[in-house]
């Protein structure tokens, strides 16, 4: 028998805890999921990566970038390492992750003090639906605890613009960055400025492309996207600006190597539609098409770190 506790549930017999907001991204077409764990503290999210990446189970690589725990996974189930830490075996790991409808459910598995972090504060953080335990589950001390924990089945969604400013005027990471905060849809994850060729001889000053990725449930998605192009027509000064859209966790090889290209060479419009139509971006003309060129790169350099921001000749450590 099992029990079926809401975030707020949780809160009342655990007391308030750490997590800021979780969040479960689905690709379903690459069989591959993201799950991201935001908390208030960096060591916790550091234990919990060091141990769950020890554990393997369904993660497949794992992150931290402040105090945010990044968990790229499979959809599926794979058995976890689990027990006491050692060499090999993690404390805590993630045992599952299957689709059920318009739902993601994550099983997972604790000992000990890493049971209060699965068991107590991840079910009761933001975006969460509800957590199920066993009958009589108890957590912390020394027991065991393996507890699944429902959100919402979100996609990751990439919006990228090229040619929105001019050389007196506007600044293209500005725009996109307001667009970012104030979207009402959706949860804002990442902006990226994403350096291009600077030979380019349209280019404002420095020539760059900038995108922004959203975790979206999948019925919000047209209404996000409304958004962010209704904020652009409104607040871009360029006759030429285009939108690029994509939406998934795994950015094709076919957009990857245009946007690198498009830091060494100058490309042009038909190039830019190539790649777009090769890799499942879909391009939106907002005032013009030439913002296409820098747009379809912005997608597929977004995520490449520190080398989306830089040049091909910059020492990146």
């Amino acid at each position: 028998m099992s029990q079926i506790l809401r975030p707020d549930d949780i809160t009342r017999k655990y007391g308030k805890m750490f997590c800021r907001g979780v969040y479960t991204l689905v690709d379903e077409e690459n069989g591959k999921a993201r799950i991201i764990e935001e908390c208030s503290a960096k060591g916790p999210v550091e234990w919990d990566a060091v141990n769950r990446r020890r554990a393997g189970g369904a993660i497949t690589d794992i992150r931290v970038e402040g105090t945010t725990l990044i968990m790229d996974t499979i959809i599926g189930e794979r058995e976890v390492s689990f027990g006491p830490a050692a060499k090999d075996v993690g404390g805590q790991g993630l045992k599952s992750l299957k689709v059920e409808g318009d739902r993601v459910r994550t099983t997972w598995v604790g000992l000990a003090g890493a049971s209060v972090g699965i068991g107590a504060c991840m079910p009761q953080g933001p975006g969460t639906i509800e957590a199920v335990y066993p009958a009589n589950a108890k957590v912390g001390g020394a027991h065991r605890l393996e507890v699944s924990v429902v959100t919402p089945k979100m996609v990751r969604v990439i919006y990228a613009v090229d040619d929105t400013d001019t050389k007196e005027k506007g600044a293209s990471w500005v725009l996109m960055l307001k667009l970012a905060n104030s979207a009402p849809i959706g949860h804002y994850l990442e902006h990226k400025i994403i350096q291009l060729n600077p030979n380019v001889p349209e280019k404002t000053t420095n020539c760059v492309a900038v995108g922004v990725s959203f975790a979206v449930e999948p019925k919000d998605l047209d209404a996000l996207t409304d958004y962010v192009v209704n904020f652009v027509k409104e607040n871009t000064i360029s006759e030429n600006t285009t939108l690029a859209m994509y939406q998934g966790l795994v950015v094709p090889e076919a957009a990857k190597k245009y946007g690198l290209k498009a830091k060494e060479e100058i490309m042009n419009i038909d190039d830019a539609a190539m790649a777009a139509e090769a890799s499942g971006i879909r391009l939106i003309e907002v005032t013009g098409k030439r913002g296409s060129i820098g747009a379809v790169a912005g997608i597929g350099c977004f995520d490449m770190g520190l080398a989306a921001a830089a040049l091909p000749d910059d020492v990146i450590s």
